[in-house]
């Protein structure tokens, strides 16, 4: 009997494994245009359409202006009531000016697929192929989710859960990946349970009096009462909360607009705060707010302090995740299956891993043997094709094993 099932598997990844090689070079070309043609969040009116017309070519029905630009595809094997999985991409680029010497590199001023977005979408239309042309070979639906707006608060995720995307038919599960130039292409990486931070933006805004830099006694300088407040808060996050809850407090902007010999009336700064303990984080913004309001009062200034509250924490469920890694271990060899380390970063996949079990694996796409590129966010971030192959082989099979359990 176990012979006869390994032998099955093997037959079924030889067949997804067939039709990803035989549409590689499409998926390459509907990858190519859509870095091309980055859009912003909730702008991605062109990436939507040509998604749109992909599937309608594919035969693939699905529904589009969810969240404005979100698609939503069904792919209904037999009976397809018995079981839903959801699988999801996102659509949109960064605000980057890209300055990397592809042929196909952005055609739009100040925008790029940094983030390797365009390769999340591309994969999951090559595995839309590979699920659609074995739709008679499993039982139960694939819900396929183009989802707008990951890169900004308050998220595409948390929009379309709120539009219904997770409702009729209402998937058990969501898997979705991201690239990790960290990884070389051909390989993958999976972490079970926590796996990235929650994320809010913070703007903070000190009030002082502005005045002659060569007579400080006639000022309230908010350039001071700025850098105060900022090492009071390392130290605060440092002190107060458990060595063992990873946080992460960073200011990366300080404006204050004086000069040499001007101090200013006002400075604003902006940051970001992470981290894995819903408790500690909302107790994190009291404290806070608390501090950098006192210290500036205490100097003779005010403090406004604003937390926008930003993507929860992403947690991975322990058993889709174990059942997923090993399934890209039969795919793949265990030699290109890693395990992975807690992030600092996020991503509004989370909201989706809070309402439903979920599993969010990495995608290796870089190619070691060339010259060095940028990592993520970066100007000249680029990616090995060759990990487009895996990206949708890959999903397609974590879907067909998912189906099956």
């Amino acid at each position: 009997m176990q012979a006869e099932w390994l032998f099955l598997v093997k037959m079924m990844i030889e067949k997804i494994k067939k039709i990803a090689t035989q549409n590689k070079e499409h998926i390459i070309e509907v990858r190519r245009a859509i870095h091309a043609n980055p859009e912003l969040s909730f702008e991605e009116y062109e990436t939507c359409e040509l998604v749109s017309k992909f599937l309608t070519d594919a035969g693939i029905k699905h529904e589009k202006g969810i969240v404005k630009t979100g698609i939503v595809a069904i792919i209904e094997g037999n009976n397809p009531s018995s079981k839903t999985i959801a699988l999801r991409a996102d659509l949109d680029a960064l605000p980057i000016q890209e300055t990397t010497d592809l042929s196909f590199k952005s055609k739009n001023e100040g925008k790029m697929h940094a983030c390797g977005h365009d390769v999340h979408t591309s994969s999951l239309l090559g595995t839309a192929l590979i699920l659609h042309e074995l739709r008679n070979e499993f039982e139960g639906t694939v819900k396929l989710i183009f989802q707008p707006g990951e890169e900004i608060i308050p998220g595409g995720a948390k929009l379309m859960i709120e539009e219904g995307v997770l409702q009729n038919p209402a998937p058990i599960n969501i898997i979705g990946q991201h690239v990790y130039p960290e990884l070389e292409a051909g390989k993958v990486g999976f972490k079970p349970g926590m796996y990235m931070a929650s994320a809010d933006e913070l703007h903070v805004k000190i009030i002082g009096k502005g005045g002659h830099a060569a007579l400080p006694h006639k000022t309230i300088d908010p350039l001071l009462i700025a850098s105060h407040i900022i090492i009071s808060l390392q130290q605060l996050i440092s002190r107060r909360v458990s060595p063992y809850s990873p946080s992460v407090l960073s200011f990366g902007s300080i404006h204050g607009g004086g000069s040499t010999n001007i101090i200013p009336n006002e400075v604003n700064l902006k940051g970001t705060f992470r981290a894995f303990n819903e408790e500690w984080r909302e107790e994190a913004h009291d404290l806070m707010i608390n501090m950098a309001e006192s210290i500036a009062e205490g100097m003779g200034g005010k403090c406004e302090f604003e937390v926008r509250k930003g993507y929860p924490f992403l947690v991975n469920d322990d058993e889709l995740t174990k059942m997923s890694k090993n399934a890209a271990i039969e795919f793949l060899g265990a030699e290109n299956v890693i395990d992975l380390d807690l992030r600092m970063t996020a991503e509004d996949f989370a909201y989706y891993s809070q309402v439903i079990p979920a599993c969010f694996y990495r995608l290796g796409t870089s190619d070691f043997s060339k010259a060095p590129t940028g990592g993520l966010h970066t100007s000249n971030f680029i990616v090995d094709e060759k990990a487009l192959e895996t990206g949708m082989g890959l999903m397609a099979y974590l879907a067909l094993v998912d189906l099956k359990n």
